[in-house]
């Protein structure tokens, strides 16, 4: 993100302003500028520019770099570190978060009675394998109407009374009974004086207008569980779209994905990778040591004589952690026989007797390794398939 202009005069704060004195002059700023509640031409862009701000000022490590650097991202235009995190599930930002703070969000159709609890809200993190082996926590963004830091989440300003609504006596709900040719005919509504919540207050709160919730750039940590698969879910409880004037807030619902990986291909609990071994080193037995997946893990594989191109040697217990275990799958290597192609004559014409004495066909020149043999397949295509042939597919 480019520093182009002046968040702080975006916001109309001064540059020692607190947290709570920035979110103020943001939501009072965006509550204005709205596409919902302002038809200037320009309003949309000024909205724009206001939570363009507020990400920066809201974020303590960028606005760090902002005021020493001038760019939220730093000098080299590093980020503040934070994890990898997609939209949120249904495209929610904070225009929608703030066309639904302007909506109220308790209306309620049908005579059913208004919904003041907060609904969950989800993202999707993703995360490298290795992280999902070892285990991490990552620190992510995201924006949600939040509890009032002004009223605590109540809606009603300093010595402000919330009390039971006189008109539809707090069920949110009245009835209007008119005459017809066919009798009386009754309806239900949503009450006018509380709009549905069943409640009303004296005095409501100017920053939030009473629902106890306003628009907020929150910031949580996530702890991600080693062995974690693509696609499960973490929740944190409480982090959703918090409730009117103090009602149940809604859930942060977490998806993992993760990522694939350069050197090991995941089947379950297993991890698959394609070793190098010389085609002397398969015919006699060898020792290789592989990196494991953990940092500072070295795998001994034994690879036995007259080992086979892509044959596969398990160890157990070097693969991904399983959740709620101790153990582990295991690593997978799949061996990758490489013809010499620096062998003196001598060595070749060693190799063409013991050939020659097994009653092997032999040429008498020596020929082009890569037209014996053709191009080796990439190391990744190759974990692909030999993981896909080992499962059946």
């Amino acid at each position: 993100m480019e520093a182009k202009i002046d968040y702080y005069e975006v916001l109309g704060v001064d540059h020692d302003a607190d947290a709570r004195a920035i979110k103020r002059a943001y939501i009072k700023k965006a509550r204005t500028l709205h596409p919902d509640v302002n038809d200037a031409p320009d309003a949309e862009e000024r909205f724009k520019e206001v939570n363009e701000a507020y990400s920066v000022l809201s974020d303590e490590q960028k606005r760090a770099n902002y005021d020493r650097y001038g760019d939220p991202d730093g000098p080299a235009g590093f980020g503040g570190g934070y994890a990898d995190v997609s939209d949120i599930f249904g495209g929610f930002g904070m225009d929608d978060i703030f066309s639904s703070f302007f909506g109220g969000g308790a209306s309620a159709g049908g005579g059913r009675a208004a919904r003041t609890a907060g609904r969950d809200m989800g993202i999707t993190l993703r995360v490298s394998l290795a992280d999902a082996a070892r285990g991490v926590t990552k620190t992510i963004t995201y924006d949600r109407l939040a509890p009032c830091d002004d009223c605590n989440g109540t809606g009603a300003a300093e010595g402000g009374k919330v009390t039971t609504c006189s008109r539809c006596h707090g069920t949110g709900r009245v009835v209007t009974v008119q005459r017809t040719i066919l009798g009386q005919m009754q309806t239900q509504s949503e009450c006018p004086e509380c709009h549905g919540t069943g409640k009303v207050i004296d005095h409501p709160c100017e920053t939030c207008g009473g629902q106890g919730r306003t628009p907020n750039h929150e910031t949580v940590k996530i702890d991600v569980p080693a062995g974690v698969h693509s696609g499960q879910s973490l929740k944190v409880e409480g982090y959703g779209e918090a409730g009117i004037r103090g009602d149940r807030s809604g859930d942060l619902v977490v998806r993992i994905e993760v990522r694939e990986d350069e050197r090991f291909e995941r089947q379950g609990d297993d991890l698959f990778c394609v070793e190098d071994v010389s085609a002397l080193e398969a015919m006699c037995g060898c020792t290789l040591e592989v990196e494991g997946i953990l940092e500072g893990e070295t795998v001994e594989v034994k690879v036995p004589a007259g080992c086979q191109h892509a044959q596969h040697i398990e160890v157990e217990g070097y693969g991904m952690p399983r959740q709620g275990s101790s153990a582990r799958g295991s690593l997978v290597v799949v061996v990758n026989i490489v013809v010499p192609q620096d062998l003196s004559k001598a060595d070749l014409d060693s190799l063409r007797a013991i050939a020659a004495s097994r009653g092997e066909r032999v040429s008498d020149k020596t020929a082009s390794h890569e037209g014996l043999f053709g191009k080796r397949p990439g190391r990744a295509a190759s974990a692909k398939k030999a993981s896909g042939e080992r499962h059946g597919k």
